[in-house]
């Protein structure tokens, strides 16, 4: 959970935010990965360097990217930040969401970028 203290017409308040994970029936997921295994990887899920299969980090929001804090080859985990995305004059931090290691960065400083783009690729 992050806790951030904001300022709202000079009072300050203290917000905690918690992720939350959608999750399918149980035999969803087992169904789904054993479909992954028997399928060839798809035409939008790039083979890279060395075999894997890159998994891709959408933006979760529509806005511009304003710092890149992580670098290819860099080792991340669950929660690690990749960039930070300005929108609506707030700083949005957009964190890996898996462990594996960056394989690429899809955005540069300064771009706009849309809901759902690909802003990182991580193997």
């Amino acid at each position: 959970m992050k806790v951030y203290k904001i300022k709202v017409n000079g009072k300050a308040y203290r917000v905690e935010l918690e992720s939350v994970e959608e999750t399918a029936s149980a035999a969803a997921p087992v169904a789904a990965k054993e479909e992954a295994k028997a399928a060839p990887a798809p035409a939008s899920s790039p083979v890279l360097a060395g075999g894997g299969v890159g998994q891709d980090v959408p933006s979760p929001i529509q806005g511009s990217v304003v710092k890149i804090l992580a670098k290819v080859g860099d080792k991340v985990k669950k929660g690690t930040p990749l960039v930070v995305i300005e929108a609506m004059k707030l700083e949005n931090e957009v964190v890996s969401p898996f462990d594996g290691e960056v394989a690429e960065i899809c955005v540069s400083k300064g771009q706009s970028v849309a809901s759902k783009e690909t802003i990182a690729r991580i193997k």
